[in-house]
């Protein structure tokens, strides 16, 4: 919307308008030239010449380009502005579980990708949240901080790979760093939304005394395990041709532990046999993890005086060309 940053000079327009106009018409009658004669029969029906509308023609653009001239020191702009609104938004953090395990073969096409696919949805879904994103293996790291930057996010986790760190399942390492990133958080809702499909095996913390750790901070921890029922293809080995060997193996996921910390932190617990209850999985946490809060946006100011410059300066000109050519006076 656009504005004055001065409206207070518009005063000029009927103080320098209103003397000039009265001026020149005064002007014009005094300039009139005067001629005695006995009967002005021979000059009925010549009318007015052409040179006197363009003369009006000529001041109107001079006061036209004068108008633009107190257009200008008003300055007109679109102006900052904060506007509130009420919207749902939480903070959270996504502990993704990259040990090779992730690439086993029961998902489609492994359990990893499809992790990935589904995190990418519920991302791109919460436009008023602050995510982060850590990773874990035999060590945990953070791939993206807290973030209101869709965009970066799902850049981030579609960059990510399994290699990137040292392979293990330490599950309470991951939950600490999550807590790390998100325990300043403002939102008045937390959450860490744990994937993994394997038990706790390595790390510096214990899962049941991270969850502790989350719970005094009040954050909720979803955590869900990955992976089918029965038995599915793991990686086993590299051959030299540098592709990955799979074999026929047991899934075996801690779900006393996940449904533990899960527990304790007053989240909820899932397991996803598939991708397409992964995603089940995901909605269902979409639903829950909403929170009124008020944003503030701001909208910046920028002078948009251009416009009016171009138009003073094309009045000016053609008035100036109407004066030095067809309204030219002779010596």
């Amino acid at each position: 919307m656009m504005n004055l940053a001065h409206p207070g000079w518009l005063w000029l327009l009927p103080v320098l308008m209103i003397p000039l106009i009265a001026w020149y018409i005064y002007s014009q009658d005094k300039n009139e030239p005067e001629m005695n004669v006995s009967s002005t029969r021979a000059f009925d029906g010549l009318g007015t010449s052409w040179k006197v509308w363009l003369k009006h023609l000529s001041f109107a653009l001079k006061l036209g380009a004068l108008a633009c001239l107190i257009v200008i020191l008003c300055r007109p702009q679109t102006r900052d502005s904060w506007s509130t609104s009420d919207v749902e938004g939480t903070d959270i953090v996504i502990a993704l579980d990259v040990s090779t395990s992730m690439l086993a073969k029961d998902f489609s096409p492994n359990r990893f990708e499809s992790a990935k696919k589904v995190a990418t949805q519920f991302v791109s879904g919460r436009d008023h949240d602050n995510i982060g994103l850590v990773l874990f293996a035999g060590e945990s790291f953070t791939q993206v901080p807290m973030t209101m930057d869709n965009a970066t996010l799902v850049n981030a986790i579609g960059q990510t790979e399994i290699g990137a760190l040292e392979d293990g399942t330490a599950i309470g390492d991951g939950i600490a760093t999550a807590i790390n990133r998100i325990r300043d958080g403002k939102a008045k809702s937390k959450s860490i939304i744990l994937l993994t499909d394997g038990s706790n095996n390595t790390g510096v913390v214990a899962p049941n005394t991270a969850a502790d750790i989350a719970r005094k901070y009040g954050i909720k921890i979803y955590t869900i395990g990955v992976g089918s029922n029965g038995t599915a293809e793991y990686p086993v080995a590299i051959d030299y041709a540098g592709n990955i060997q799979y074999q026929r193996m047991p899934v075996v996921i801690d779900e006393g532990t996940l449904k533990n910390i899960a527990s304790i932190t007053g989240g909820k617990y899932f397991r996803a046999t598939s991708g397409s209850v992964l995603r089940n999985v995901f909605q269902e946490i979409d639903r829950l993890e909403k929170t009124h809060m008020d944003v503030q946006r701001f909208t910046h100011t920028e002078d948009h005086y251009e416009p009016w410059a171009l138009l003073l300066l094309g009045l000016l000109l053609l008035s100036l060309l109407l004066d030095y050519t067809l309204l030219r006076h002779i010596p």
